[in-house]
């Protein structure tokens, strides 16, 4: 199982919240990424939940079998993903930011529940400014609400894996900061922009001058780390 990444979360309590942060309603339909060994999905079906669970380990998903059960057998990365309104899962921590962004393209659920590495939740949930601030910040943050809810001990684990995890919520936006035919441009623009982290705007951004930045209200001297999202995407609309 470690050649996946996966670490089992076998804590009843910390499942019990994990569900608890869904907002779970009886008879509605949950995606669940990488349900391992069935200890989330066992919780989920608990409450009355139907859940349809993607697995890319063939063992692991032939034995998972349940009324209101649902097994996808593949690579949550390739195959596409049924709608539902809630996502959640026990995120292997070498794929976090992909899946991210796969639960993150449109059309959007209603909430997403994911168990990722500590240090990925802190970068997500970042304000502008901090020192974890940066592309992953900006890009989750244009589109939805970012809650980091509650860390999780490597103790909770079987195997323990060497890091911290965190539970994080996030809720799409009403309004999304950016339209969905902009998100994969935005992703690329947001990421050059903190390729040269270090550097003030008017060098991290060669396309817009420094005069334009001034008539834009932008000073040229900040760094984009302390930019807040909606910042970014105004300077994409007016280099495009």
């Amino acid at each position: 199982m470690r050649r996946l990444g996966q670490h089992f979360l076998s804590d009843a309590k910390l499942l019990g919240r994990i569900v608890d942060a869904l907002d779970p309603v009886p008879g509605e339909t949950v995606l669940e990424i990488g349900p391992g060994k069935g200890t989330l999905t066992r919780a989920l079906l608990a409450r009355g939940l139907r859940v349809v669970a993607i697995e890319k380990d063939r063992a692991l998903a032939a034995g998972l079998k349940a009324p209101e059960l649902t097994i996808i057998q593949g690579d949550a990365l390739r195959v596409e993903w049924p709608r539902a309104a809630k996502v959640v899962g026990n995120i292997p921590y070498y794929i976090t930011s992909p899946l991210i962004d796969k639960a993150l393209s449109p059309p959007l659920p209603e909430r997403i529940v994911f168990l990722v590495q500590e240090e990925v939740a802190d970068r997500i949930a970042a304000p502008p400014g901090n020192k974890t601030y940066g592309a992953l910040s900006v890009g989750v943050q244009a589109v939805c609400r970012v809650e980091k809810l509650f860390s999780v001990a490597p103790g909770a684990f079987r195997p323990p894996p060497k890091v911290r995890s965190a539970v994080i919520r996030l809720t799409p936006l009403a309004t999304p900061l950016v339209r969905p035919e902009e998100v994969a441009p935005f992703r690329v623009f947001v990421t050059a922009c903190f390729s040269k982290r270090r550097k003030q705007l008017k060098s991290a951004l060669p396309d817009i001058s420094e005069g334009e930045l001034r008539q834009l209200r932008f000073d040229p001297t900040l760094r984009p780390e302390r930019l807040p999202p909606e910042s970014f995407v105004r300077l994409l609309r007016h280099s495009r």
